[in-house]
C-alpha cells in the first residue's frame, strides 16, 4: 500500500512470494518505461527516471530488465510505450478514502478490474473529486532507520525543503513539496544517508484511525487492488496503530 502507515513497510518486507515479487517487478518496470518516455532515457537529466531506477534496484529488479525498460521507454529499441495514467477514487470499510492510481494501455480493462476489486471487498467507488480533496501531492522519501536517526535526517534535509520527518518502525518517512523532491534526495546523498525510495505520492490531510476488524477489511481490499496488473499505487488515509498491527499479526 502506498500511503503512509507502518503496514506498508511490514507488508512489503514479507512479500517474498514469487507471484507477489513478479507483480512488483512488473510495476517497477512500468514506472521506468513511463519515466523514460516522458522525460527521456538520460538518468542524469531525468530525475523521475533516476528515482524509478533506484527504487527498482532497491527491490532487486535485475539490471538487464532495468536497462531494457529504459531503452524501451526512451524509444531506443524501436518499440513504443503507450500507457495512460488514470486515477480512480473510492471508499473502503470505515469510511477510509482510497486513491487508486493506474498505468494502463486499456482504460476499459483497468476500470473493470478496479471496480470488481473494490465492490467485491466491501468498498464503493466514488465520484471524481470526492476523495482527492483530502490528499496533497507531496514528495515522499523512505529512509531505513538502521544507521541513522531522526535528528541527522532533519539536519541534512531541512534547508533543502523537508517539511516533516516521521518515524515509521524500521524506516523514516520524509515529506516535502513534490517540487523539492530532488533537492531533498540530493541533500540526503550528500550527507551520506541512504534511502530506499523517493517519489511523488498522495499524502492524506485527515487520517482515519482503525480497529483491527476494520483494518483487516481495508487491507484485504488494498491487496485485491494491488493484485491487478493495471494498478500501480493505492493511497489511503487509514491510520493503523502499532497495537492494531500487532493484533492483526497475532
Amino acid at each position: 500500500m502506498s500511503g503512509h502507515s507502518k503496514w506498508a513497510t511490514t507488508k512489503h518486507k514479507k512479500a517474498a512470494i514469487d507471484s507477489k515479487r513478479a507483480k512488483l517487478f512488473a510495476k517497477l518496470i512500468k514506472n521506468i518505461e513511463v519515466a523514460a518516455r516522458n522525460g527521456g532515457p538520460d538518468l542524469e537529466g531525468n530525475p523521475t527516471l533516476f528515482d524509478a531506477v533506484q527504487k527498482a534496484k532497491k527491490n532487486s529488479v535485475p539490471a538487464d530488465n532495468i536497462t531494457r525498460a529504459v531503452k524501451r521507454g526512451g524509444g531506443l529499441d524501436g518499440s513504443a510505450v503507450n500507457y495512460e495514467n488514470i486515477l480512480y477514487e473510492g471508499y473502503a470499510a470505515g469510511g477510509v478514502a482510497l486513491l487508486i492510481e493506474c498505468l494502463t494501455d486499456n482504460r476499459n480493462r483497468a476500470a473493470s478490474e478496479v471496480r470488481v476489486a473494490v465492490t467485491r471487498n466491501g468498498g464503493t467507488m466514488a465520484d471524481p473529486g470526492s476523495v482527492t480533496y483530502n490528499f496533497d501531492r507531496k514528495g515522499v522519501i523512505i529512509v531505513p532507520a538502521e544507521g541513522t536517526d531522526e535528528d541527522s535526517i532533519v539536519l541534512a534535509t531541512l534547508d533543502a525543503g523537508a517539511e516533516e520527518v516521521k518515524a515509521e518502525g524500521e524506516t523514516f518517512e520524509i515529506i516535502c513539496e513534490a517540487t523539492d523532491l530532488v533537492a531533498v534526495r540530493t541533500a540526503l546523498v550528500d550527507a551520506g544517508i541512504d534511502y530506499d525510495s523517493a517519489e511523488a505520492s498522495f499524502v492524506p490531510g485527515i487520517e482515519v484511525s482503525l480497529d483491527a476488524d476494520t483494518a483487516s477489511k481495508v487491507f484485504n481490499l488494498i491487496d485485491a487492488l494491488e493484485d491487478s496488473d493495471e494498478v500501480q499505487n493505492v493511497y489511503s488515509n487509514a491510520d493503523v496503530s502499532d497495537e492494531v498491527l500487532a493484533e492483526l499479526d497475532a
